[in-house]
């Protein structure tokens, strides 16, 4: 693996974050080998060069060290956004899970959001965080059809296995759920894919479910998409030019009547959606404004 030179990993602070509460941001690696077609941080907006080709940055543990005693306030790193923590390198090179342990030394809390069931791997430390601060695990799955998730995510591991290692978070006590987005139009937008996420989600313990009944397309990301929907899906790319044209925002034309469907399914279930009740919950009982334990010696 090659690894690059970085300055710091953990961002500054940031409060009331609406994005899952997060109050920074951790990045370990770039890069991202999943092969997801749809994938937005391919886009040129992020300027990640050869972005299929995952990366380490320089002296990684040492600098989320620094990071972290230079904080003021402890809260909660988020990671996962950007390129995947949980990669097949990772089982090697341990570096989330390392960092994992200095956030648990150092009583930060944590959000990971993957599609990799290498977390469980971890949940021995995430337990530990989650005696002093919040933990979140966000799972994306955005179908339930194994053989569908194939050729859309092709190196990463199927539904069936996240769904797995979300019943063995959930067994564990872990605050965990699942990230439904995107749902692809004229692929994963209806009722059946949703229903049956919904029901295996709650069969395998999930306390959430976030969604977005649709897929953002832009820059090179859009001629990346269109390359693999003629490749998987022939005919597919004239649908979507037809519907959308250049639009950046691709709504499914499902998504009123599947966000009632989910709306009532998930609180039949008692599943959360909303994205304020979610961060109530998985921080219910943490103070945001406590002081880092350095600044009590």
């Amino acid at each position: 693996m090659e690894f690059i030179p970085a300055k710091t990993i953990i961002s500054g602070y940031t409060d009331n974050n609406s994005w899952f509460g997060n109050n920074y941001n951790m990045n370990i690696y770039k890069g991202c080998c999943h092969g997801c077609i749809y994938c937005d941080s391919r886009s040129e907006c992020y300027h990640v060069e050869n972005f299929d080709q995952v990366r380490a940055k320089e002296n990684t543990l040492a600098l989320i060290l620094r990071d972290l005693k230079s904080k003021r306030k402890t809260g909660v790193i988020g990671t996962g956004a950007m390129s995947d923590p949980y990669n097949p390198l990772e089982k090697e090179y341990l570096l989330t899970r390392k960092a994992l342990e200095i956030i648990n030394t150092y009583r930060f809390g944590v959000s990971i959001a993957t599609k990799s069931d290498l977390v469980i791997r971890d949940i021995d430390v995430l337990k530990k965080i989650q005696i002093h601060s919040p933990v979140l695990i966000k799972i994306t799955i955005t179908t339930c059809d194994d053989e569908l998730c194939k050729k859309i995510e092709p190196n990463v591991a199927v539904s069936s296995k996240r769904f797995a290692a979300l019943k063995q978070l959930s067994a564990n006590g872990i605050f965990a759920g699942i990230l439904l987005m995107p749902v692809l139009p004229f692929l994963e937008d209806n009722a059946e894919n949703i229903s049956s996420i919904i029901s295996i989600a709650h069969e395998s313990g999930a306390k959430f479910i976030y969604p977005a009944f649709g897929v953002t397309l832009r820059q090179n990301q859009r001629v990346w998409y269109y390359k693999k929907l003629d490749q998987l899906f022939p005919t597919l790319k004239q649908k979507y030019i037809k519907q959308y044209g250049n639009d950046y925002e691709c709504r499914s034309p499902k998504a009123k009547e599947l966000w009632q469907l989910f709306k009532e399914e998930c609180e039949s279930h008692g599943i959360l959606y909303k994205m304020v009740d979610i961060i109530e919950a998985y921080k219910r009982g943490y103070g945001e404004t406590q002081l880092s334990i350095f600044d009590e010696l």
